[in-house]
């Protein structure tokens, strides 16, 4: 039986394809095996969103090419948009761009040993792209299953490479997101996570789709005990039939991430990003009124080319006046090939590390803060592991990291719980 080892960098969706292609895998007779283990292939899904991305892609092909009798896979985002980069790196064997990276089992197999290497593999177009399902025969690493609905961004947003790294946007078919959901509850899982490259625009190359009419098809047709989670939505994209849907379904998790970058008006002009910072504003005090004991985390950008103290500060100030559970703090990383990456004056690393270390003080201060407010309540969990005799750990649908303990094996469950008191951990009774 050939042996296959993955490595995954980057984002949740790239997390996601990776799952999708274990499964292939699978379904070929491969063993999957920890990438520190001898294998017959080493596949490597890069992410090249910031410099430290390439960074650590670089490294993690490095490692792999020492095992030279190995065949070394490199794909992902990094293999998009900078494979002649790659080309470069000795004891790379194959490179499959983004958009063929669901058949790069298919490629592997056809690939003639005799070939000149590393063997470039660009096929797709994105109009060639249709997203597929996928269905899973077994449970994977997490406790949760995430849901891959849509790919692609035309934001333009003129930091970010994505667009470039990942093409349009292309929405799976209602009834294979329909389909995929039933046969994840069927092995097990408690949770779905609908996640994507942009999300929020579910459906925008469908007919008469969009995020709210699928989740109220999903569940609308799709009963029993599990909960919906949505990843990443962007400020615009947030309705208010949205907000109600999730306030009066129980299976819904109170919970949004919606990315600020930037409470620089000037900033988020410069960033293309087409709101304001009252808008913003307004937004997150509507959701926390609508939605008692929500969770509302952000991303947030230092040191974008030009600003400056008085912007970093309308940042600062923003964040302090919302209730956010938690914040991703991130310096801007110039990304050749963007409209940023031209924009003057670009910030000195230092600069952005002082920015950042506020911006984490400041975060640690507001989950402190959420998680105290949550003293008292009843949450609902999913018990994810298990860190000691009778006791587990799990999350609750407002992503709070509880433990506790139980005389009986949880695990995968859901059960509610009351947070009784903080500490080292979060410790709750039943």
């Amino acid at each position: 039986m050939k042996k296959i080892a993955f490595y995954t960098l980057g984002c949740k969706v790239n997390q996601v394809e990776t799952e999708q292609l274990k499964e292939e895998f699978i379904h070929r007779g491969y063993e999957i095996v920890d990438f520190t283990d001898e294998a017959d292939v080493y596949l490597i899904n890069t992410c090249t969103v910031t410099h430290v991305s390439d960074r650590k892609s670089r490294a993690v092909i490095r490692r792999a090419a020492r095992h030279s009798h190995a065949l070394v896979v490199v794909t992902g985002c990094m293999a998009q948009v900078a494979a002649k980069e790659l080309v470069g790196i000795e004891g790379i064997d194959l490179i499959v761009s983004n958009l063929d990276k669901e058949n790069v089992a298919d490629i592997i197999e056809e690939l003639d040993p005799e070939q000149e290497k590393p063997v470039i593999i660009e096929r797709l177009t994105d109009k060639d792209r249709k997203l597929r399902p996928v269905l899973y025969s077994q449970l994977h690493e997490r406790t949760r299953a995430f849901v891959k609905i849509q790919d692609g961004c035309e934001s333009g947003c003129s930091y970010c490479i994505v667009p470039r790294a990942r093409g349009p946007v292309r929405s799976k078919l209602p009834e294979h997101v329909l389909q995929e959901i039933e046969q994840l509850l069927t092995l097990g899982y408690r949770e779905i996570v609908l996640t994507g490259i942009h999300t929020g625009f579910y459906g925008k190359d469908l007919e008469n789709w969009d995020l709210f009419r699928l989740l109220d098809k999903i569940l609308t047709e799709i009963g029993g005990d599990y909960r919906l989670r949505l990843s990443s939505l962007e400020p615009l994209e947030v309705s208010q039939e949205l907000m109600d849907l999730i306030a009066d379904n129980s299976r819904m998790c109170r919970h949004f991430h919606i990315p600020l970058q930037s409470g620089s008006n000037d900033i988020l002009k410069e960033m293309n990003r087409r709101y304001s910072r009252e808008y913003y504003h307004d937004l997150l005090q509507g959701i926390a009124a609508r939605i008692p004991s929500v969770a509302l985390t952000t991303d947030v950008m230092v040191g974008f080319p030009g600003e400056d103290e008085k912007d970093f500060q309308d940042t600062y100030d923003l964040i302090d006046s919302l209730p956010f559970m938690d914040l991703h703090v991130f310096p801007y990383s110039r990304r050749p090939g963007t409209r940023a990456a031209s924009i003057t004056p670009q910030i000195s690393p230092q600069e952005k590390q002082a920015r950042s270390q506020k911006l984490l003080n400041l975060a640690q201060r507001k989950h402190d803060d959420f998680i105290a407010s949550q003293i008292g309540q009843e949450l609902t969990l999913l018990v994810e592991k298990q860190t000691g005799e009778q006791e587990y750990t799990g999350l609750s649908d407002n992503y709070i990291e509880v433990s506790f303990q139980s005389p009986q094996d949880l695990r995968g469950e859901l059960v509610r719980i009351k947070l009784v008191k903080t500490g080292t951990g979060l410790l709750t009774t039943r």
